[in-house]
């Protein structure tokens, strides 16, 4: 059976104080009651201080936004997969569509990204989704297919069995659009198609695929209903804990 997950993705966002306030708070709202994996993730400054302040909460986990391409070595500014990995974080974001459009990142990259992830016992969220030009074109599919294809549908089983799809309308990410319930469905179950396709129906359907597009307590109910939808990668409202665990207590 497929894990319900909900993941804050923090970005660029909070000084010190506000990050011990904000996990703070989320430990003190959240309850473990409803068996939803809870994952934070915030810049990698931080990643140490929250993992510390989690240790006691196994329900929730750490995932860093991003890693290096590289091991070890002459990389300025680079944070490494096994660095990740000896300070205790648990997952690793790859993918997201601000790496890909802001910083160029390419399929060749975040297969590279993924090898170092899954070589130092990391699981992984990744990320896939298409632009506004792309959904009204039509083509949004065979974008997503492609992403997919590329990627981590080259894995064998046990290697996919680390990952999390996080689907992500790029179209609707900070822009106070939201796909609605209906058009994240049809993504997700197109997802999940391409898992079984490779794969088979067993681990497509133990294969989580969140939805990652501006998702709200306003909206997380209907979204989360869905039989393709496995729970979300928060952006905005992941930096407001009332907001945060609301959608955590959507399912």
């Amino acid at each position: 059976m497929r894990k319900k997950i909900v993941a804050g993705n923090w970005k660029m966002n909070l000084n010190y104080d506000e990050v011990t306030s904000l996990v703070d708070e989320i430990l003190r709202l959240h309850s473990s009651d409803n068996n939803v994996e809870v994952i934070l993730s915030p810049p990698f400054i931080y990643l140490d201080k929250v993992v510390r302040s989690c240790a006691n909460h196994d329900h929730v986990f750490i995932a860093s936004q991003n890693c290096s391409e590289y091991n070890n070595g002459a990389y300025t500014g680079e944070i490494s997969a096994s660095m990740l990995n000896s300070i205790g974080v648990n997952y690793i974001i790859i993918g997201h569509s601000e790496r890909r459009s802001i910083f160029n990142e390419s399929n060749e990259n975040l297969n590279l990204k993924i090898t170092q992830a899954l070589q130092n016992n990391l699981k992984i969220i990744f990320c896939c989704g298409e632009n506004i030009d792309q959904r009204e074109s039509g083509e949004y599919l065979q974008v997503i297919k492609k992403q997919l294809e590329e990627t981590i549908l080259c894995l064998d089983q046990k290697s996919l069995s680390k990952i999390v799809i996080a689907y992500e309308p790029i179209w609707a990410i900070g822009t106070g659009k939201t796909a609605s319930s209906v058009q994240a469905q049809e993504i997700h179950f197109f997802i999940r198609s391409l898992i079984s396709d490779k794969f088979g129906t067993e681990i497509s359907n133990n294969t989580s695929i969140l939805y990652g597009g501006s998702c709200k307590p306003t909206n997380s109910k209907e979204l989360f209903s869905q039989s393709d939808i496995d729970g979300g990668l928060i952006g905005g409202a992941s930096l407001k804990s009332s907001d945060f665990t609301a959608i955590i207590n959507s399912f």
